[in-house]
């Protein structure tokens, strides 16, 4: 039930950093859940830390520091999260973004240790923050089943410096 707890608080943070920065971001005060215009996205930020076809979908990932992510707020306190990762999927043929399934991703420290999230759909991506806070290689791992029920897989490594 802790760990449930924690999720669920987690992802409550996550999504209202997110809301946040999106009504910062386009200059807006939304109000609603509805932030977009389409031409903007959280996509625009943070580096591309890694993009492939998987079997017909095309998954492009970026990692932004939270600092750079929550530009101009407070980060709210004892926050652990250092970065947020973000992953944009669309269908290679009709380039059509595909923004409806499970998403999770598994982080693997330097020093081994690891971290797993249930990424949440926000803004035409999945997104979850992640605690990066050492220098080093990380194994990002991610695992997804979108609309057509197929389950898919993308790794790679990411260097924080």
């Amino acid at each position: 039930m802790k760990k449930l707890a924690l999720i669920l608080a987690a992802a409550t943070l996550t999504f209202s950093a997110s809301a946040a920065f999106a009504a910062d971001h386009e200059g807006h005060d939304h109000g609603s859940m509805n932030m977009g215009h389409g031409d903007h996205s959280m996509m625009d930020m943070g580096s591309m830390a890694h993009q492939e076809v998987i079997d017909g979908v095309k998954a492009t990932f970026r990692v932004m520091g939270m600092v750079e992510r929550m530009k101009g707020m407070e980060m709210p306190k004892g926050m652990k999260e250092t970065h947020h990762i973000a992953v944009e999927f669309k269908d290679v043929k009709t380039g059509k973004a595909l923004t409806e399934g499970t998403v999770k991703v598994k982080v693997q420290s330097p020093d081994k240790s690891d971290q797993t999230r249930d990424l949440m759909g926000m803004q035409g991506h999945f997104g979850a923050d992640f605690e990066m806070a050492k220098k080093g290689k990380y194994g990002v791992m991610c695992k997804f089943v979108l609309k057509d029920g197929k389950t898919r897989q993308a790794k790679f490594w990411y260097t924080v410096k």
